[in-house]
């Protein structure tokens, strides 16, 4: 099958903003409409069920005709690729998502496991030499005629990897110096969000803002990034890091909080009993994510590892101003 996306969504396209984020353009179906799939944590060789949940990805896939699939991070276990050589990108990836419909652009965000390895490798030109599908990028934006996705690479917020990172080594040298680096990264997402007049706006980060799960929420997210997604009316912050999958409802802005990091290995019983927030939908097993978009419907669901749809749940907005 040629993979005639690549032309689509290999050219970074200038716009004028005030941000300095990379841009990328995705089509959308002839109808206006949009569809994709979320994953999140998976690169175990096909272990803990990654294999059956990638067979049941392919499965939605097609029926949803998705356009895209957007990976949470995390994309390598245990810590990223050692280099662009690495046997990993494949036997975790491409011999892994074999579905004809999975066969569309892979648009993906570092995890804290990623940056444990060689982090250049997986944002490596020559990567997408080996499978077109690939995209990896520190942060940066997909632009639609429908929504704009904003992806921000969340790993570097976390204290604690600097403060107390145990016996795991990371590659931080994209990153260094830290404080003006994630400067850098709120001002250009406040800038890009601020511009942007897009029907739908995403965010997407590895971390979590709010969760229940083992991680629960991420102090440095809610401190820093939250507040920006909420002043520009964010639809959804997606994420991956815990391993479930989980819809939270913000109780002081419209903004969706949506987990999908349940691509291998699960936490099975591993439950925080509160969150600040409302909690919709909690999962502790292995699945991923769809979301279908149009003018005035987001619809978001979640299906377990067998293929069986466990939660659905429909947004709304309004299609022309009242008078």
């Amino acid at each position: 099958m040629a993979l005639c996306f690549l032309f689509l969504v290999m050219c970074l396209v200038s716009f004028s903003s005030g941000d300095d984020l990379q841009r990328l353009q995705q089509q959308t179906k002839a109808d206006g409409s949009l569809s994709f799939l979320v994953v999140g944590d998976w690169g175990r060789k096909g272990a803990y069920n990654q294999s059956q949940v990638a067979f049941q990805m392919g499965r939605i896939g097609q029926r949803l005709d998705v356009d895209f699939v957007i990976s949470t991070g995390d994309n390598f276990y245990n810590s990223g690729l050692t280099g662009v050589d690495d046997l990993a990108f494949e036997e975790s990836f491409s011999s892994i998502y074999t579905a004809e419909s999975l066969q569309k652009p892979w648009y993906s965000v570092l995890g804290n496991h990623d940056y444990r390895g060689n982090v250049e490798a997986q944002l490596s030109d020559v990567l997408r030499k080996i499978d077109q599908r690939w995209l990896c990028l520190r942060s940066f934006v997909l632009d639609t005629e429908l929504v704009e996705v904003f992806f921000v690479d969340t790993t570097p917020f976390v204290d604690h990897y600097f403060t107390n990172p145990k016996d795991h080594t990371y590659d931080w040298s994209g990153v260094n110096p830290r404080k003006q680096y994630l400067a850098k990264i709120l001002k250009d997402v406040e800038s890009a969000l601020r511009d942007s007049t897009s029907k739908w706006k995403i965010v997407v980060g590895h971390h979590t803002i709010r969760s229940i799960g083992v991680h629960g929420d991420t102090p440095e997210l809610v401190d820093q990034l939250l507040p920006i997604l909420k002043t520009y009316n964010v639809d959804f912050y997606i994420n991956g890091h815990d391993h479930c999958l989980e819809h939270i409802s913000s109780r002081s802005s419209p903004i969706q909080l949506l987990t999908s990091g349940a691509g291998s290995k699960a936490w099975r019983g591993d439950i925080k009993s509160w969150n600040e927030d409302h909690v919709n939908f909690f999962y502790d097993g292995q699945g991923f994510m769809s979301i279908q978009l149009t003018d005035n419907i987001a619809k978001i669901e979640f299906y377990d590892v067998f293929g069986n749809l466990l939660y659905s749940w429909n947004s709304f907005k309004q299609l022309y101003s009242a008078t």
